[in-house]
């Protein structure tokens, strides 16, 4: 566009065609004569001569009330669910407004996800953006919807019911195929978790530069519902290599100059304004918790998607290719899965006195076993120490029946029993890590025990 005066960066355009039709744009880039105008949706019946352009005098908004809750959107925020169109109770930008990081309140509350390798070794806190590290044809959206479950029914939550605050969930789906979202959508009907659901539906067939827009709709409702309403909101983001392939796709049309792997220079600024927009904030009773799901092409951790997540976000959950041959679920691979915050959301009053010591001392003995393995794959069983061959098979037990929990969700206290039930078959003075007393209390005096003795 030739002659624009006093148009913005980011700003929405709508693009009237001959024939009536309608098609969204943004402002991308602008000069002293030109501003160029990138269209989001289809450009096909675009001409020159009759083609009018109205400029919104603002950059994309959502409209947003509590009706949100129980809609479906597309990836720029319009109704798909043919219902009518929100009543707006405000208007936001969706780029957010950034977080003064002294009104930051430090995250202390636990998330009872119900998978016990989750909140036993690596704890999900509330206002927390915490990763899943997946692959192709790993389970990722299944562990997802497992902690949808159960972090929606506050089952084995270490807070008192009449302490238990709003939960909703916000769901942004980014290039996934009709499929994936079907199956997303029938487990927020299957939990009881549609009625306080927001969905952005952006799939494989949608225009590609809508997928840039999707999760900042999602994180604009997200923040809506936690500081204006007081919910805990849990936003579930999927797939983010998608959004990034996406980025890059939209760079290269562009031709700006690639950085590694051909993605564009500024793609750690770009997840980090959408990764730090979890959080809680002093004063507001809500939370903005993201559970963003990125698949690592070709198994590789140190590609530039989840190496740039990864140093953004506090840990990551990573799953295991092998675990999951081996028929394991959930196939979550506890060593380099990490939770940066799970100290300030465990211990006395939060969930158990003895939570970090049980904690260390699983992991501790599970990397000493795996470790093992690799010296038993050269010597041969007969070549360990009975020591040594005890470690071996409490690694095994461990990925059998502490990770290996099925679909079923557990509680707090079951994850606990199932983590002192594997350590009382190793002998006391082997139990470093934790406290004599909780040793004593809880080692038990049975036949399991003396065995181990």
């Amino acid at each position: 566009m030739e002659g624009v005066r006093r148009v913005s960066m980011g700003e929405m355009v709508e693009v009237l065609l001959p024939d009536g039709a309608r098609r969204r744009g943004q402002v991308i880039e602008f000069s002293d004569r030109f501003a160029v105008v990138q269209v989001l949706e289809e450009p096909t019946g675009i001409d020159v001569r009759e083609t009018r352009v109205r400029f919104a005098g603002s950059p994309a908004r959502m409209p947003l009330s509590l009706d949100i809750l129980g809609r479906r959107f597309d990836g720029a925020g319009n109704p798909v669910d043919r219902l009518p169109p929100v009543l707006p109770e405000k208007w936001k930008t969706i780029a957010g407004t950034p977080m003064n990081p002294v009104a930051r309140e430090k995250p202390s509350r636990p998330i009872v996800t119900g998978i016990s390798a989750i909140d036993g070794l690596n704890t999900l806190v509330r206002g927390q953006k915490l990763p899943i590290f997946s692959a192709a044809g790993l389970p990722a959206r299944e562990i997802a919807a497992q902690i949808l479950r159960q972090a929606g029914t506050g089952d084995g939550d270490p807070e008192p019911p009449t302490a238990r605050r709003k939960f909703a969930v916000v769901f942004a789906a980014m290039g996934i195929t009709f499929r994936e979202a079907s199956f997303f959508l029938r487990e927020f009907e299957r939990s009881g978790a549609a009625g306080h659901a927001v969905v952005f539906l952006n799939l494989a067939d949608d225009p590609t530069i809508e997928r840039l827009l999707t999760p900042r709709f999602a994180l604009t409702a997200a923040e809506y519902l936690a500081f204006e309403h007081g919910f805990d909101v849990l936003v579930i983001l999927t797939d983010m290599t998608s959004y990034c392939d996406a980025l890059r796709e939209i760079a290269t049309a562009r031709e700006e100059i690639p950085g590694r792997r051909s993605y564009p220079g500024y793609m750690y600024t770009d997840l980090a304004s959408l990764y730090e927009r979890a959080g809680c904030i002093q004063g507001r009773p809500g939370s903005v918790t993201q559970l963003p799901i990125l698949t690592m092409p070709d198994d590789d951790i140190t590609h530039p998607v989840p190496d740039l997540t990864g140093y953004i976000t506090e840990g990551q959950i990573v799953l295991s290719r092998d675990l999951h041959r081996n028929g394991i679920y959930p196939p979550v691979d506890v060593l380099p899965s990490l939770s940066r915050l799970m100290n300030l959301g465990i211990g006395p009053g939060k969930t158990r006195e003895d939570h970090r010591g049980v904690a260390d001392q699983l992991y501790a003995c599970y990397a000493q076993g795996r470790e093992l393995r690799r010296l038993e794959a050269i010597v041969g069983e007969e070549g360990l120490l009975e020591s040594d061959r005890r470690l071996r098979r409490f690694a095994d037990a461990f990925e059998r029946e502490f990770v290996g929990q099925g679909e079923q969700g557990r509680t707090l206290e079951e994850t606990f029993e199932a983590g002192w039930k594997l350590l009382r078959t190793l002998p006391k003075g082997q139990l470093t890590r934790i406290r004599a007393e909780h040793v004593v209390r809880h080692y038990g005096d049975g036949a399991a025990g003396r065995a181990a003795e």
